[in-house]
C-alpha cells in the first residue's frame, strides 16, 4: 500500500515528496514551531530530515503535507513504531494555523487511516512535558496518557528540559470510542 492522498473537512493531506522541501524549511526555521522539538533547523538539516522521512514511507505509513485550500499549513505523520503493528503520530503546523482545530483534524485522520486503512494495532504520540497544547490535542482525539519519561537529548533543543510524555491508544479501544 502506498501513501494515499487523505482529506478532512478542511485539509488536503498529500504524501510528502522532495518537492515539499521549501515548506519543511519554512516550518523548521520558526523558533516557536520548533520550541519543543530539536530547535530551529538550517535548510541543510531540513533536507536531511526530509530524506530520513521519505526513507520510512511505505505500507501506508509516512508523512503528509497539509494544505488548506492551496496554502501550506503543516505536516502530519505516522512513523514506524518501536514494535510491529504500531506507529508514532506526529504533527507540526505553521503558527498562522494554530488554535483553529487543524492539528486535531489532521491527527484524527492519521488515526483513522492508521487503524482502518493500514490495520495498525497501536498509535502513540510523544511530546515535551511542557507542551500542554500538544497534549491537549492528543487527549482530544482519544489518546490517553501512558507515561512520563526523559527523552533522548537529540529530541529537544539544546539546554531544554528533557521531560516528556507519551500518549497512546489501541485499535480496539479507538474503534469502540466516540472518536472512531
Amino acid at each position: 500500500m502506498s501513501q494515499p492522498i487523505l482529506h478532512t473537512e478542511r485539509l488536503r493531506l498529500v504524501p510528502l515528496s522532495a518537492g515539499h522541501l521549501e515548506h519543511l524549511v519554512e516550518l523548521s526555521a520558526d523558533t516557536e514551531v520548533m520550541r519543543y522539538l530539536a530547535g530551529v533547523q538550517t535548510p541543510e538539516q531540513s533536507a536531511d530530515e526530509l530524506r530520513r522521512t521519505l526513507a520510512y514511507a511505505g505500507g501506508g505509513i509516512g508523512c503528509w503535507t497539509g494544505f488548506v485550500d492551496a496554502a501550506f499549513a503543516g505536516f502530519w505523520s505516522l512513523r514506524p513504531g518501536e514494535s510491529a503493528g504500531e506507529a508514532e503520530l506526529g504533527y507540526r503546523m505553521l503558527r498562522g494555523y494554530w488554535r483553529k482545530g487543524l492539528g486535531k483534524e489532521g491527527a484524527r485522520e492519521m488515526l483513522r487511516h492508521g487503524f482502518r486503512d493500514v490495520g495498525l494495532d497501536r498509535i502513540y504520540a510523544r511530546t515535551a512535558a511542557l507542551n500542554k497544547a500538544s497534549q491537549a490535542t492528543m487527549a482530544s482525539i482519544g489518546l490517553r496518557h501512558i507515561r512520563d519519561f526523559v527523552a533522548d537529548p537529540e529530541y529537544f533543543a539544546p539546554g531544554e528540559d528533557r521531560h516528556a510524555v507519551e500518549y497512546a491508544v489501541g485499535r480496539d479501544e479507538w474503534l469502540a470510542s466516540e472518536f472512531a
